[in-house]
């Protein structure tokens, strides 16, 4: 397969730019020693609050050479009658929400999921002509909590994947009911937009959604504390909504009570990692092969609710292996050539890899932990923590980056990590303090990278204070801001 690079310029790290992408470089920055402090500001005499310096000019701390600057803000938006995004009315800093966006292929257009309580929705940003509009939106009725409710409504839009068909996923994760939502034609105009909910694939908390190299098979996460990771393997790859064979993953050795949490007395103890196999949910025609139905709509909760959905009762009916809370998920592939699924699991504190081995074996290990991964190793120490990792990020040479989805502290910010695994093995020899945040009440998310400029990546800043309408005049709000690799100063190590 034929590749290209763009070079750092002063590091020499070379990107290679491939859909088979191999980890594998080496650390190209000196990381950060320590946890940014939170930037925060004091209200008025009215009880009013202004954002910060550092929220609208320079929220990150980050190694020297990297470059940071805002696309587009709530507030610039909202002050422009062209544009638009989504705001709920009467849930403060939740009001918006940007959450896990996802490029097109051309790198020109960034989608922005909105993972507000209800009337969640899509915003399309146009980045050379700084524009921001809302695609569609719920009507807000979910807030009433029948089924029928949610019928025009959608909740807790957390991930939000760009397809192989130029389609794009939307998954509800803690609101809602669970669905998958497919954007038909993301780049037509809002009036014009086309969606529809994809009943062949399980209903759980969705967060990460990602799809194997060739195309044919989606991966997915549980986002709960006895959460597990999925796979449907589609009988139609070029139609999402056919009938589709739906495994989940049950390792070996777990001798414990999938229903329960991760960390349960039941559950102390438990191996959830070593040789395991894929266990059949539905078959090739996409009907339930467990008794439990794996498309029921629903809410979140345990499978002791009737009203829970489908897809988490039917993996506790096979006993499939839970983890703690599993998130974002990325796919590479090691060393060895066989794809490998990463995903953290952010009650853990912990990121796992997931060697495929063939159609239904896979082998689990702990890619990168907040106890047993050296941070920073060969370089100066950070007194940060690997603290609820949540979302990933992966460049184009395939190497891993973790988000934290929380502070390390109420005076310090959340972080981002570099894990570095110099021989690709899905075993990281450290994570590296890479950058860390300094808004007030907010948390990184979305990182992802350029695909037509691979030195480039761009975070959200997620529910910050100042999106409260009712607290801030004229708040900056969620925020997407771009970095820049290519003045990235080499490291010097101790």
């Amino acid at each position: 397969m034929k590749k290209f690079t763009v070079k750092l310029l002063a590091s020499g790290v070379a990107f290679a730019v491939s859909p088979l992408a191999f980890s594998g470089t080496d650390i190209f920055f000196t990381p950060l020693t320590e946890s940014a402090p939170v930037a925060t500001v004091l209200a008025d005499e009215n009880g009013k609050k202004a954002s910060s310096d550092a929220e609208i000019n320079q929220p990150w701390v980050t190694p020297a050479g990297i470059s940071q600057s805002n696309l587009t803000s709530m507030s610039e938006i909202e002050a422009d009658i062209t544009q638009s995004v989504v705001r709920v009315a009467g849930v403060g800093s939740l009001a918006s929400m940007w959450d896990m966006i996802a490029f097109d292929p051309t790198g020109k257009f960034l989608f922005i999921p909105h993972e507000t309580p209800m009337g969640a929705g899509l915003s399309r940003y146009d980045i050379e002509n700084d524009k921001a509009e809302v695609l569609f939106q719920g009507n807000g009725l979910g807030v009433r909590g029948t089924t029928s409710d949610w019928s025009a409504d959608w909740g807790s839009f957390d991930p939000a994947t760009f397809t192989p068909n130029n389609t794009v996923l939307l998954g509800e994760e803690w609101s809602g009911q669970g669905r998958i939502i497919e954007v038909l034609n993301p780049m037509a105009a809002p009036s014009e937009i086309q969606i529809r909910e994809l009943n062949s694939i399980p209903n759980v908390s969705h967060e990460g959604l990602r799809f194997s190299a060739d195309g044919k098979t989606l991966y997915f996460v549980d986002e709960w504390n006895s959460g597990s990771l999925y796979k449907i393997v589609f009988s139609d790859p070029s139609d999402y909504s056919q009938g589709s064979e739906v495994f989940v993953l049950k390792v070996r050795k777990f001798k414990g009570d999938a229903s329960a949490n991760w960390d349960a007395e039941m559950n102390e103890g438990a191996t959830r990692t070593g040789l395991a196999r894929w266990v059949k949910l539905a078959n090739r025609r996409g009907n339930a092969t467990t008794e439990v139905n794996p498309f029921k709509n629903g809410i979140s909760d345990t499978c002791n609710n009737p009203e829970t959905f489908g897809g988490r009762c039917a993996a506790d009916e096979v006993n499939a292996t839970p983890f703690g809370r599993p998130e974002d998920m990325e796919i590479g592939r090691l060393a060895n050539g066989r794809e490998v699924i990463y995903f953290t699991a952010t009650s853990e504190r912990r990121v796992y890899s997931v060697e495929v081995l063939g159609k239904r074996f896979a082998k689990v290990r702990v890619f990168a932990s907040d106890l047993a991964t050296p941070k920073n190793a060969g370089f100066p120490a950070t007194t940060a923590v690997l603290n609820s990792p949540d979302n990933l990020a992966q460049d184009a040479n395939g190497n891993i980056f973790i988000v934290e989805d929380a502070p390390n502290g109420s005076a310090v910010g959340g972080d981002i990590w570099f894990a570095r695994d110099t021989n690709n093995d899905g075993v990281a020899e450290s994570i590296d303090h890479f950058m860390s945040i300094k808004t007030d009440g907010s948390e990184a998310t979305g990182m992802i990278f350029n695909p037509s400029q691979p030195s480039q990546f761009v975070v959200s800043v997620q529910h910050p204070d100042s999106t409260d309408i009712t607290l801030y005049e004229d708040g900056f709000g969620d925020a997407l801001w771009v970095f820049d690799l290519s003045g990235v100063v080499a490291p010097t190590a101790e």
